[in-house]
């Protein structure tokens, strides 16, 4: 797991480093700026050997103290440094304002509402130490919009282009902890409070973004992604033994348990599936190839008798039950060995779905509840009442705010401040109020669970995977989940390992990735984990 921090929860590590005495501010600011210059070094070596033209934007607090640094290294090591400074010298933090003054004794800094266009010509770095994760208001300065609109430009038109092939007019673009113009906490771009319309929200897109001790939480959500470029971890000597309630997962999660280790087939779960009708059976087959992939022991697709012929003649290793009706259902969940559930993929959304959903609800086995299950839980309160805690939602946008009105309003409203509301805390307050686990589904899957725990699966910077956005990805998702918590697992657990593994099975398999491949890849993937 990777922990990552609110940017409340970063002020609070600094501080309490800075009162123990184990370190000061200056200390600090020192070491941030000396591991963006290694950073830039190390990410492009051709920087390191001459001298080069850096342009530097410095923000009103730590974050443009961290630039004053950054420019005094670079100007150390040769380079040709241009500074300039969004507010007022006098108002600087005190260890902002020493790295500032120690600036001026080496070079100028210029007022950066005077414009910087003109001194971007020819040169090879900007710097982006405006406002960190320090930001809580949006650019309204017109002349600061300007300016940054100036270094998007910049960007846009030399992103990828080899350092020493690029135009004149296409610098690199490095951010100091994050990109400015997106909220640390939420990955929100925060909108001007402009009633007139006129002002488009605007940030800093970057090519590397340096940030320090721990990841934000804002890297992997909304814009944040999309706009840090590569992010480089640069560690600045904080204590590591402060933990948030937010975790990235990554390769070092518990693996270890989805080995198997002897037994039979039933000592491996059971896993019940139930499919929709004829022509609407591809979704939950999908769904049980993963669940039988992943490791379930055994995996029952139950179908409504007129679509028993279609099934049976897709699958082999699945079996096949006839599920016509709530009662037949009743019956087959007197078999105790079927621990875990699925409903909802393809499956209708008629008034005897809603009584299947019941049905399994009642049972108060493990459950994923997908697709059209959550459509009908969603305008069904008694049915949403019987949510429980071995149950898991799985909603992407359009299912979340059926099901959570008022939070998905509160998500999507503009964030004219920071921290903004984030889908971090969108899906712990769905969670809380559903009473089990959600799966919030996107680039940025979130997964929460009423205790508070909260996990995020993104699948962006080297875990891009955009061949996901095909038909039917969700469906073998929903039985990754399923066959997973067949095996055991905690529904949380489930849900944290089935979407860490289906990111990775779309970057094993790359581009033409379609849904069908995804269960496919899990062998080759469990070998590369060496299980």
């Amino acid at each position: 797991m990777t922990e990552l921090l609110t940017a409340a929860q970063m002020r609070a590590i600094e501080t309490a480093a800075i009162e123990s005495g184990s370190v000061t501010g200056l200390e600090l600011m020192e070491r941030a700026g000396q591991g963006v210059v290694d950073a830039v070094f190390s990410e492009w070596p051709d920087l390191a050997e001459g001298s080069f033209r850096a342009v530097i934007l410095c923000g009103p607090g730590n974050n443009g103290g961290d630039g004053f640094v950054v420019a005094r290294l670079l100007r150390d090591a040769g380079w040709d440094v241009d500074v300039f400074l969004y507010g007022d010298a006098e108002k600087l933090p005190p260890d902002a304002k020493r790295n500032y003054e120690r600036w001026c004794e080496v070079g100028e800094v210029a007022a950066l509402i005077n414009g910087v266009e003109p001194s971007t010509r020819g040169v090879n770095v900007i710097v982006d130490a405006l406002f960190g994760t320090g930001l809580g208001r949006p650019f309204d300065d017109k002349d600061l919009r300007q300016t940054l609109m100036d270094v998007i430009d910049c960007y846009d038109a030399g992103h990828g282009i080899p350092v020493l092939e690029r135009p004149a007019f296409c610098p690199i673009v490095v951010s100091v902890d994050l990109p400015s113009g997106i909220c640390s906490d939420s990955g929100k771009v925060l909108i001007p409070n402009d009633p007139v319309g006129r002002l488009e929200s605007i940030r800093i897109v970057a090519e590397l973004t340096v940030t320090f001790h721990k990841m934000k939480v804002g890297h992997f959500l909304n814009e944040g992604a999309q706009a840090a470029g590569k992010i480089t971890l640069v560690d600045i000597g904080l204590p590591k033994n402060r933990k948030s309630r937010v975790k990235s997962i990554d390769v070092a999660w518990d693996k270890f348990f989805l080995r198997k280790r002897g037994g039979h087939k039933f000592s491996h779960g059971h896993a019940l599936i139930l499919s929709g009708g004829p022509a609407q059976t591809g979704a939950a087959r999908l769904a049980a190839r993963g669940a039988s992939r992943i490791g379930a022991g055994v995996v029952t697709l139950g179908v409504p008798p007129s679509a028993q012929m279609e099934v049976a003649s897709h699958v082999t290793a699945v079996m096949v039950r006839r599920i016509g009706d709530a009662g037949v259902l009743v019956r087959v969940l007197e078999d105790q060995r079927i621990n875990a559930l699925c409903i909802g993929p393809a499956l209708g959304l008629t008034d005897d779905k809603s009584e299947l959903i019941d049905t399994v609800l009642e049972s108060g086995r493990a459950v994923v509840l997908d697709a059209d299950a959550l459509t009908l839980i969603a305008s069904d309160q008694s049915l949403f009442g019987k949510l429980h805690d071995k149950c898991v939602l799985t909603p992407h946008a359009g299912e979340f705010a059926r099901l959570f009105p008022d939070i998905s309003e509160k998500l999507t409203a503009p964030a004219t401040t920071g921290p903004a509301y984030s889908k971090v805390d969108a899906t712990r307050d769905a969670a809380k109020r559903a009473g089990c686990t959600v799966l919030f589904k996107g680039p940025d899957t979130v997964i929460a669970s009423p205790d508070g725990r909260c996990s995020i699966n993104s699948s962006a910077y080297e875990r891009a995977a955009p061949w996901l956005a095909t038909a039917g990805s969700g469906d073998v998702l929903a039985g990754f989940i399923t066959g997973l918590m067949a095996r055991g697992f905690a529904p949380h657990q489930a849900a944290e390992s089935g979407a860490y593994l289906h990111t990775e099975c779309a970057l094993s398999f790359g581009a033409g990735l379609i849904a069908e491949d995804l269960p496919e890849e899990l062998p080759k993937v469990f070998r590369a984990l060496g299980l």
